[in-house]
């Protein structure tokens, strides 16, 4: 009769689920932590270590989450909970941006679904309805964050229309102010028509935009150079709207240029036979081309033999009856167009500055709304959006237009209302690059930056040393204002530091709204009268709010130090936060509020398209929570090298799910393999325990030293590799593949199964701990199963300290040589099992067949345990034709025959032994183990 062993087998036993549940098991772990007070509790156990600080670039409080939030999110909770598991106090306070265009904007598309006014409602009642906006969104984006099992003071954040944020930016204004810095000036800016107003850079995108061309002739008036007298400058332009704003036109000095001479025109020409146009050479066959017209050469002139000429506008004798001069610009090319550029100072960079060179006076065209004025001749009310075919119209009657056509190109657009911009000179308020040297600052703060990758320094950098002066100033009424009086006569800003402090004083007692409803006097005292003074209106860029966090956040909280040991947001921010923080920290501090900065890239859909609804290829992080669990998120976001544009879609969700689900099983195997060891099963001396053990411990040095530099580098998908490849490669199939025979069969008090155990102690805390930044619910849920508690959680430990001295080279190059021979062998028993010669592995006794040096390599170690045979035969000889074989094993092969003996019921290795011990049916090593099991031994 056969015995059934089954009892006396250790087989794993745990409580931890294969199938992990996550959508429905997370919340759990969410309240738990709420109740237990998990955040507080770090805070509390971490009092006295030192701190690392990642200051939270704040998100607008407008709408959903989307993947981009959850990818930012989630990669900086990794990044505080492995410093704080490193030993640190890693504080991180949530923010919020709540000013600005995005909010006024949202209440504004409200206003005009109702058919309600925006200028007739009271600043203060608009005002109150952006702030409750934004308070309600704070709640929905809170609640999505703390889904996505991110950690952080939650319940005590930073927002920006917080009322001691909003002093404190007016003070960090008012420093501006004091130092002369700020000043009030006219420049030409992004201006959006739709939403009237200034837009910063940050808020501008690239999108092909569809503009009508003109090529345009401007009569000569009169000229240094005889042969231009009766010739027309001919110039070309993409914006037909600025022609009303025409003041000069601008050629390049040490370019070539020559009269030429119309000689023949064709069918729907705009010129005659005997026509003079002054062109660029290189430039006059596409015109021509255009023009529908063969010309030749009249005159050759040098660029710079045209100073001093003067043309008419081309729609002179209807409202613009002034000169027009020409004037050298260094920014004239001879790549398109005509060689010369019209310029219209008041909607062009280059124009302005040129113009301003030469004394020519700003005209006053386009109105906010994007329409002309009253006093402009033809257009008056009319929109610069729709006004080409008017313009058209207007120069073809006054005989002026070579020329007009279509061209698509790469165009500034609002981020927001995705409308085209325009370059509109107004009077802004700005901050000086050059005044107290805030250049040369940002400069050197840049130099003393950490930046992760490196080549974030070299973009930032380009860009402040080519940015123009920082226009902060926005016409809207959602922002913290710009508390400034203007002295009507001098047109100087009142410098008063009594006069801020009564300002800052208000605004911290009562918000930013005191400065729109209190009367101005009782911020002047009674050292100014009110009516001698301009109050200013204007709000500040969101860009100068979000820069001046680090001032009531950093400074102001005893849980935090100034400067931040980083920053990190997308690569966008370049252009936006690290470059609006460093310049108000530079210029108010002297150096950055930053010891680095950490860029990541954008999220793409699996095809790398940028998402969008009317691709329908969106992933919310909503619906993937619902799905997979927030879990998931993380590991996909912790998957992806960060520093580049990531890829997300259901196939690499699966993906990532498949690769979650192996992650889980290696800890659920160690959590069964585990089942009942305690410390005084443990072995103490390492070097007591067999050679795989301590290689097992080997690698396990190997990987902390990879962890913690992973963690430096913030290169978590480096780390994540590796976590994956050694669960995968060298404990799944290959370590606990081994071990399974130790771990059931073994008796309790074995050497290898204590040992083993051990081993497997070690590697569960390690794992768990390694695994607990980015899989934070998984990681609490196996950490509980061996530390139950309510109390217990793995985020209130600390990475393992692992020795130094389990690192053990010459071990390693031992178990590699192991590792080839297995392979080998694993090759030949699969090949064994199609062919039927095996039905398991532990029915077969290999032959081995390989170089002496190599089996003198592995001398010493069972590789019948290795390989899971029943018996095997190593032999220093040559590889027999026929035998299994691996090219990149060099020299090794092997033949499978099958092991002699019985089955034992216990371990099923085919052994001689099996049948001749006191149990029935089992080996020597079973019948051993059956024996301690019933009590026979101790």
């Amino acid at each position: 009769m056969t015995v059934d062993y089954k009892a006396s087998v250790f087989l794993p036993k745990t409580d931890f689920p294969m199938r992990a549940g996550l959508p429905k098991q997370e919340p759990g772990h969410l309240e738990r932590w709420e109740k237990m007070g998990l955040y507080a509790r770090q805070r509390r156990e971490s009092k006295g270590r030192d701190k690392f600080v990642l200051h939270d670039g704040p998100p607008y409080a407008n709408g959903h989450l989307h993947i981009g939030h959850a990818l930012n999110k989630i990669l900086k909770d990794v990044i505080s909970r492995s410093q704080q598991m490193q030993g640190k106090d890693s504080v991180y306070v949530p923010g919020w941006d709540c000013h600005g265009l995005p909010i006024e904007w949202k209440i504004e598309e409200e206003y005009r679904k109702k058919g309600k006014d925006k200028d007739a409602v009271p600043v203060a009642e608009f005002r109150r309805q952006c702030r409750d906006f934004a308070d309600k969104w704070i709640d929905v984006q809170r609640s999505e964050f703390k889904r996505l099992g991110v950690l952080g003071d939650w319940g005590n954040p930073y927002v920006t229309m917080d009322y001691f944020a909003e002093a404190q930016t007016v003070r960090e204004l008012g420093k501006f102010l004091m130092n002369g810095s700020l000043y009030r000036g006219a420049k030409p800016v992004m201006w959006s028509v739709v939403e009237k107003t200034a837009l910063a850079e940050a808020e501008i995108e690239y999108h092909d935009h569809t503009s009508t061309t003109i090529w345009v002739r401007f009569p000569v008036l009169s000229s240094p150079v005889a042969a231009l007298t009766g010739a027309d400058v001919v110039i070309w332009t993409t914006t037909p709207w600025t022609m009303p704003g025409n003041r000069a036109l601008a050629y390049g000095a040490a370019l070539d240029y020559a009269v030429y001479r119309v000689t023949e025109v064709a069918d729907g020409a705009l010129v005659k036979t005997g026509d003079r146009l002054l062109l660029a050479p290189a430039l006059a066959e596409e015109v021509m081309k255009v023009g529908k017209f063969t010309a030749e050469v009249d005159v050759a002139v040098s660029g710079a033999d045209l100073a001093g000429t003067v043309c008419a506008h081309p729609l002179r004798g209807q409202g613009y009856d002034f000169d027009v001069p020409m004037l050298a610009g260094e920014f004239v090319t001879a790549d398109q167009g005509t060689g010369i550029v019209h310029q219209a100072p008041g909607h062009g960079e280059d124009d302005f500055y040129l113009c301003r060179e030469h004394g020519i006076a700003v005209p006053e065209t386009v109105q906010d709304d994007g329409t002309y004025a009253a006093h402009i001749p033809l257009f008056a009310g009319q929109h610069v959006y729709k006004v080409a075919p008017a313009v058209i119209e207007a120069l073809t009657g006054a005989g002026r237009l070579l020329a007009h056509g279509k061209l698509v190109h790469s165009y500034p657009h609002s981020w927001r209302s995705k409308a085209p911009l325009i370059y509109r000179t107004t009077s802004q308020w700005f901050i000086s690059m050059e005044a107290n040297d805030l250049r040369v600052k940002a400069l050197q703060a840049i130099d003393d930056t950490r930046f992760v990758p490196a080549v974030g320094k070299n973009r930032l950098r380009s860009m402040i040393e080519q940015r123009p002066d920082w226009c902060v100033s926005r016409q809207r009424t959602w922002g913290t204002p710009i508390t400034v009086f203007v002295n009507k006569v001098t047109g100087e800003p009142l410098r008063d530091q009594a006069v801020l402090d009564r300002i800052t004083a208000a605004v911290e007692a009562r918000g930013a709204d005191a400065w729109f409803e209190d009367n101005p006097q009782s911020f002047l005292g009674d050292s100014y009268q009110a009516e001698d003074y301009e109050q200013v209106f204007d709000v500040l860029d969101v860009w100068f709010d979000s820069g001046s966090t680090h001032s009531f956040v950093l400074e102001h909280r005893e849980d935090l130090h100034w400067p931040a040991d980083l920053y990190l947001e997308g690569s966008d921010q370049h252009r936006g936060w690290f470059h609006s923080s460093l310049l108000e920290a530079c210029g108010t501090r002297g150096r950055a509020p930053y010891n680095a900065v950490l860029t990541h890239g954008f999220t793409l859909d699996e095809q790398g398209r940028k998402m969008s609804k009317s691709l329908g290829n969106t992933i919310a992080p909503q619906d993937v929570v619902n799905e997979y669990g927030a879990d998931i998120l993380r590991l996909w976001v912790i998957s992806t090298d960060y520093a580049n544009d990531q890829r997300i879609g259901p196939e690499i969700l699966k993906q990532t799910a498949e690769t979650y689900r192996r992650l889980r099983n290696t800890l659920r195997y160690m959590l069964g393999a585990l089942d009942g060891f305690t410390a005084d099963e443990a072995v103490t001396d390492v070097a007591a325990m067999p050679e795989l053990e301590r290689w097992v411990l080997h690698r396990l040095a190997e990987l902390d030293a990879v962890v913690k530099q992973c963690c430096h580098d913030f290169t978590f998908h480096t780390l994540f590799a590796e976590l994956n490849a050694f669960c995968t490669s060298d404990l799944s199939a290959f370590y606990f593949d081994i071990r399974k025979d130790a771990l059931y069969c073994d008796a309790p008090n074995d050497p290898v199964r204590r040992a083993c155990r051990t081993v497997m102690n070690t590697l569960f805390n390690a794992l768990v701990k390694w695994m607990a930044p980015f899989l934070v619910f998984t990681a609490e849920e196996a950490w509980l199963c061996r530390n139950p508690g309510e109390e217990s959680s793995v985020h209130l430990t600390t990475f393992d300290v692992i020795p130094a001295d389990w690192r053990n080279d010459a071990l390693a190059v031992r178990w590699d040589a192991v590792r080839k021979v297995r392979r080998v062998v694993l090759g030949a028993l699969e090949g064994a099992r199609n062919a039927k010669v095996i039905g398991a592995s532990l029915q077969a006794h290999p032959q081995v067949y390989a170089p002496a040096d190599l089996l003198a390599q592995i001398d010493g170690v069972d590789m019948a345990d290795v390989c899971i045979t029943s018996g095997i035969t190593l032999n220093a000889a040559d590889v027999p034709e026929g035998a299994y074989a691996l090219p990149d094993v060099a020299g090794v092969g092997a033949v499978v025959e099958t092991a002699s003996g019985e089955k034992c019921q216990r371990c099923w290795k085919v052994l001689p032994d099996v049948g001749t011990h006191h149990h029935e049916g089992v080996c020597g090593r079973c019948d051993d183990a059956v024996t301690v099991i019933a009590g026979g031994a101790a």
